[in-house]
């Protein structure tokens, strides 16, 4: 894996998203830019729990020019499921082989209840229009995250 620094080019990528489409990074991107989140699984406690924080956030996000996409190891059809029954108003994106997670870094090494394996340990990026990585969040906490990449992007901004 290449080291994501602040500045650089974010690893494109494609893939399916719930409606079993494929995407670009590049597809993906608001107008000034896009919050790329990582997330273990769909349903359960702690991504339903990030995934309506953003959701609720949303219009906020999106008025500041940006988009948000979640992405997991889900299926779309996972995905789709999640969408409907949380309501969700953005893209979540399918990373089943872990291709995307490699490059991004967030599968790693990780403790769950005790025990040690490997998944996708939560992170955030905002990346700009051009796909220039502005801020990276590592082994999130959900509670107050989405709140604080608002305040982040107002700042990129300068508002």
């Amino acid at each position: 894996m290449s080291e994501l620094v602040l500045g650089k080019k974010a690893p494109s990528f494609s893939a399916k998203n719930a409606k079993d489409e494929t995407v670009k990074l590049a597809d993906l991107v608001g107008k000034k830019g896009v919050v790329l989140y990582f997330y273990p699984r769909d349903m359960t406690p702690g991504c339903t729990t990030e995934a309506c924080d953003f959701r609720d956030n949303f219009a906020r996000i999106k008025k500041l020019g940006y988009n948000v996409v979640g992405i997991s190891k889900d299926s779309p059809k996972s995905h789709t499921k999640f969408i409907e029954k949380q309501e969700l108003n953005f893209e979540l994106v399918s990373d089943e082989t872990g291709e995307i997670c490699e490059k991004y870094g967030v599968w790693r090494e990780k403790v769950f209840m005790g025990r040690k394996g490997l998944g996708i340990v939560r992170s955030t990026f905002i990346l700009d229009s051009s796909l220039k990585i502005k801020k990276i969040y590592d082994s999130v906490k959900v509670k107050g995250h989405v709140e604080e990449i608002i305040k982040d992007i107002q700042e990129l901004e300068g508002k």
